[in-house]
């Protein structure tokens, strides 16, 4: 096997005569693309290429295994890159965290049986830990960044497809929401970060979008709330109107707690699963709601009201959970897909480890150290305040938007 003394972009012995490719972490949209760019990749370079199935799990196993898939022409033809999750299949394992004294020298034993010299390995932050982690260890890995939640440095296949999902399952619920007069919240993934909630929000014209990033004040959520549910109510002549928000499941209340259901489950990373935020943002919405007198008197007006049964407009949480992960995956998220997958391949092969693809331009491979690309990035909070300005609510009261012009020359790189 070659390996290299350090990582992080080190120059290694080339080259590679077989690699495994493994995806982990949660299922998305665009892993089957960097699937099979990397395995076209690698034939193209007269490289095979073998799935470890079953993500880190199938990695510490791999010792035990009679054989392996190898990606040949006909099998590639069978790995569809619209095809939303991974045909290598997945596992949440922190391999550091296997109470196994002798796991690496396991893993390599693994690698050696199957005489594979470098691994692809596509996943999110927690994914990448443990590619860090690997490259110490004297495993040749490269990183092929993967995650809907599109909190790492780089942008990250699945991101733009969860985006798109989200988006079309807040604009169907409208239908639903407007024929029952209902107050609509979609809690969607998302963890500690709220890209995919803003961006899917935006896109689909929400009234509020709640993010990790912004503490929750009710006040100022109920107040936007009751004023554009009202207007649209008692301005149809149908009275006919709805209210949506979007909610990240990691959204924050006043405490500055996660809301979860789960009380102090954890994953094997250490992350407290995260569920509940929408019934949560339901409970305290619905309650100020029968404490407001403004609301008893639209409800009559609007010809809603009767007593004892409905007294307060219907407010209803939706979770469409892993809905948001499956199915199809954008063009966007294949295209991205395959190139990360080739340019890991490629990378491997000109002998660089323990880095995270960032993206394929004019030709050019860029990369960076994944011990930097897996650092959590944020929703910029400028960019809500830009949104704020359109009258979006993001769960506090609006900032003021101060323009910054600045013009641009030349061409301009892709920006997602």
């Amino acid at each position: 096997m070659s390996t290299s003394k350090g990582y992080g972009g080190e120059i290694m012995g080339k080259r590679m005569k077989n690699i495994g490719i493994i995806t982990s972490g949660g299922d998305c949209g665009g892993l089957n693309a960097v699937v099979r760019g990397a395995a076209k990749t690698a034939m193209a370079r007269g490289i095979g290429a073998y799935i470890i199935p079953n993500g880190y799990a199938g990695l510490y196993n791999l010792v035990d295994f009679e054989r392996l898939v190898f990606l040949d022409e006909e099998r590639t033809d069978h790995v569809n890159s619209a095809f939303a999750g991974s045909d290598a299949g997945h596992s949440r394992v922190k391999i550091s965290k296997i109470p196994d004294p002798e796991k690496y020298d396991r893993i390599l034993l693994g690698l050696r049986k199957f005489n594979l010299d470098g691994l692809l390995i596509s996943g999110g932050d927690d994914t990448g830990s443990v590619v860090v982690d690997l490259a110490e260890n004297g495993i040749a890995c490269v990183h092929a960044p993967k995650t809907m939640d599109l909190d790492l440095q780089t942008y990250s296949v699945g991101g733009d497809s969860a985006i798109n999902k989200i988006s079309r399952i807040v604009e169907d619920l409208k239908t639903t929401g407007k024929t029952h007069n209902r107050v609509m919240i979609v809690e969607v993934f998302g963890r500690y970060a709220g890209h995919t909630a803003f961006r899917g929000g935006v896109a689909a014209d929400a009234d509020c979008i709640l993010i990790p990033e912004i503490t929750v004040d009710f006040e100022a959520v109920y107040y936007h709330v009751k004023h554009y549910y009202m207007r649209r109510i008692l301005n149809s002549d149908a009275r006919s109107g709805t209210y949506v928000m979007v909610v990240a499941e990691g959204v924050k209340g006043e405490d500055g707690k996660y809301f979860s259901d789960s009380g102090d489950s954890t994953d094997s990373f250490g992350h407290v699963r995260l569920a509940g935020a929408g019934r949560y943002i339901r409970t305290r919405i619905e309650g100020m709601m029968r404490e407001d007198p403004e609301i008893r008197q639209f409800m009559k007006v609007s010809g809603m009201f009767v007593p004892k049964v409905f007294e307060i407009p219907e407010v209803r949480e939706v979770v469409p959970g892993h809905i948001v992960r499956s199915g199809s995956t954008s063009a966007y998220d294949v295209n991205f897909g395959k190139e990360i997958g080739s340019a890991g391949v490629i990378l491997l092969d000109e002998g660089v480890s323990g880095v995270t693809v960032v993206e394929v331009h004019d030709g050019r491979i860029r990369y960076m150290p994944t011990a930097e690309a897996i650092v959590q990035r944020s929703v910029n909070l400028n960019e809500v305040t830009f949104y704020e300005q359109m009258d979006v609510c993001f769960g506090r009261r609006p900032q003021s938007y101060v323009p910054v012009l600045e013009e641009m020359t030349g061409p301009i790189e892709r920006f997602m």
